[in-house]
Order: C-alpha cells, then structure tokens, then sequence
C-alpha cells in the first residue's frame, strides 16, 4: 500500500520535465507528450533511452538529419574562429553563402536573416520598396495578393492578412495593404489585381494547412500573369524548399521562377536559424544603408553553417532521394485503403494524410504513431505530416509504413 501511494506522487523524470516545461513556459503549443534528449540521423531519442523515427525533422528544418558530422564540424569550427560582429563589418564567410543562394536559386542578390517570419517581413518591404520606388504606386497604398489558409509565419504584420481565425484572436489592430483569394484560383487573382498591387505572396505548396497543392499549372500560370501585369511573385520556399519536394525549390516543378524567393529552416542544416530573402538585382538593390537590419543576419557562424547545409544538399544527393522515395512512401501510403482516409497528398518528402475528422482526430494517430516509436505532428485536426530528413532510407520508410498500417487498422476497429 505504501509503496502504491509513494508511485502514485513520484513523478518520473519523463513527468517532472514536462512539468517544469508547463510551469515556466508560456502554452503556446502542445506538444505529443515526449521529452526528446538527443538526436542522430532520421532519429531522436527521449529521457528513458526510447528510439524514435523522426517523421517530422522539425517542420523540415533538420532536412539533413540531426547532428550531421559536417554540419557540427563546421559549427564548431567556426563559433571557435568567428561567430558574431554585426553586419556593421564585412565577414570572409557571408559573400560566399549568399552567392552560394544566389546561383542555386538562379537570381541576383540576397538578404540574410535569422527565422522565417523574418525573411517573410523582409521580402514585404523588398515589394513594397519596389512598388513605390519603381512602379510609383502612391504613398502608403500598395497592395499584396495573398492565399486563403496561408501560412507565412506569427509576427503581428504576418498574421494580419491570415485567413484562420486562431492566429488573429485578440491580436489586433492589423497591418492594412493585403488582400486575400481563393489559393490556387488564378482567376481570383487577376481580378484582384489593381494598379496598387505590387506583389503576390504564396507558398509553392501550403504546409501547415495540411500539406496543400494548388492546381496544375497554377504557378506557372501565375508568373505569367504577374510578368503581364507588373507585379511582383514572391514565394514563400521556407518549407518547400531546399529539396524537399524533389526539387531544390518548389517553383521548379512549373519553371515559375519568383521574383523573391523567402528561404529559411533546412537552410540552418538543423543546428541555427538561418533564413534569406533572394531576388532580383532590381529590388534587392533598392536597399539602402539603414532601411532594413538585424544584428545577427548574416553572421559568420550562420553563413558558415548555411554554406555548409547547401553544400551537403548537393553533395550528398538529398533532392534526388527526396523525389525517388517521396514518390515511392507516397504511392504505399495511398495504396492503404481504409475508410478513416479521406485523401494522401503531397510531394517529394512532404506528405499529409488527411483523415475524416468525425471518425478519428489526427492527433490520435500521432500518439498511436508516437508509442509505437514514431514521431510526426497534425495541424488543422485532421492531417497527419511527414516530413523526415531527406538522409531517410528506403528500409526506414518502409519501417514507418509498417506502423502507419498497424495503427491505421487499430483505430478502424475502434471506429467501426
């Protein structure tokens, strides 16, 4: 008995860091119920030495596998040579990443930050920049285009112009200046084009909305209607990009090369924050000193780290493998044929699996996922991602499929 009620208020070190996390830090997520301590490959492991697959890789940001030996090595040797000084000197390391961006991305220059919704409030400024140095749109009137369910990051600018009521509640006022269409609708977005627009910003493909495509043809249509009508396509590759769709970048399933390109998570190789916002010489060059900034853009620990990521991508052939096994692990997962699946989407190493919300909730596939060794994450409630590093192999894929099956016929007869 004594021992029973000792069990029952000892909590376990699993419990006690969850609980210390919960205590001091503010809920603005919720996370699958695992203390994760270290990571190697495709693979974490948790407090009490568990082994996981990782299906999620950091919402892609670890798209080189965690703890990668030439990433860590040149982390390490570069915090212990220079790390930091500010962009108020030139460093030996940053010319060479970005022309290293540049060339990949087929465009002229580029501007280094540090997270995404950075790079996306960067690539903002570029178009509107542009839009009133170049296009002469009157004085605080330009416009951007953007998508319903869009998803570009959490800064008070960014979710202003979101679709999904969650990220807005009792955030207001909102930034004016962006107007929102149906995504993937070519036509709504010439009629809501005026000669105040100066750009149109869209993800290539929609991740937190489920891993979303648009229509065939929808990029490429795209940049022809912005050539058409002089206004600026930015697209938003801080998911998308990087080889994880089986191309280094999205936009070259359709050859519908943006004008900006919004970089940012693989491009830390999984270690450090690393984004950019690449473009054309005729935008980027608009800049001047002190119109924009960040004391940690552009630093040489970064640059180094970013060079390094865009290096290993190449070297080690991640894009072709994201294209041979993201069609392969696409074809098996929908080849389940089970009445909890409303559809499987997706491209390259960048799956969602769509299930019907009245019959199964998402996040309970996840936890089923999680005890039997996997780890992926849902977004909207009802779609299941994974998104692994691109390092992944057939043998672990077909590992993960295994799981998916046995959890997938588990809670059909729960359903049924």
């Amino acid at each position: 008995m004594l021992n029973y009620i000792k069990k029952a208020f000892t909590k376990s070190p699993t419990e006690k860091a969850i609980a210390l996390e919960n205590t001091y830090t503010a809920h603005n997520y919720h996370p699958l119920p695992v203390v994760l301590q270290r990571g190697e490959g495709v693979y974490l492991w948790d407090m009490d030495g568990n082994k996981y697959l990782d299906m999620m890789s950091a919402y892609s940001a670890v798209s080189a596998g965690h703890a990668h030996p030439r990433l860590v090595k040149k982390l390490t040797d570069q915090a212990q040579t220079l790390a930091v000084t500010s962009r108020a000197y030139h460093s030996a390391i940053m010319g060479p990443f970005v022309e290293k961006l540049c060339t990949l991305a087929g465009l002229d220059m580029a501007l280094p930050m540090n997270t995404g919704a950075e790079a996306v409030e960067t690539a903002i400024k570029a178009a509107r920049l542009w839009g009133y140095a170049v296009k002469n749109i009157p004085e605080d009137q330009a416009e951007i285009i953007v998508a319903t369910d869009n998803f570009h990051g959490r800064t008070t600018t960014i979710i202003s112009f979101s679709s999904d009521a969650e990220y807005k509640k009792n955030f207001g006022p909102f930034t004016p200046g962006f107007k929102i269409v149906p995504y993937g609708d070519i036509d709504a977005v010439k009629a809501a084009i005026t000669p105040n627009t100066c750009a149109v910003l869209m993800e290539p493909i929609q991740g937190e909305a489920g891993i979303k495509l648009p229509p065939e043809g929808f990029l490429k249509d795209l940049r022809h209607l912005c050539t058409e009508q002089n206004v600026l396509l930015a697209l938003d590759e801080i998911q998308s990009g990087l080889g994880r769709t089986g191309k280094m970048f999205a936009f070259e399933h359709e050859e519908a090369r943006p004008d900006l390109l919004i970089l940012g998570k693989a491009l830390g190789g999984g270690l450090l924050p690393v984004s950019a916002v690449v473009g054309t010489k005729e935008i980027m060059g608009l800049f001047t000193p002190g119109s924009h900034g960040s004391t940690f853009g552009g630093n040489a620990l970064s640059s180094a780290v970013g060079l390094e990521a865009l290096n290993v991508l190449e070297d080690e052939g991640l894009v072709a493998n994201s294209a041979i096994l993201g069609d392969y692990f696409m074809n098996e997962l929908k080849a389940i044929d089970s009445p909890l699946i409303r559809t499987v989407r997706g491209r390259g190493l960048w799956i969602g699996v769509d299930f019907h919300p009245e019959k199964i909730s998402a996040r309970a596939v996840c936890e089923k996922l999680m005890a039997r060794g996997i780890l992926s994450k849902d977004t909207h409630g009802t779609v299941v991602r994974f998104a692994p590093p691109l390092t992944i192999t057939r043998a672990e894929i077909d590992n993960c499929l295994d799981h998916v099956r046995a959890v997938v016929a588990e809670l059909e007869k729960k359903a049924a």
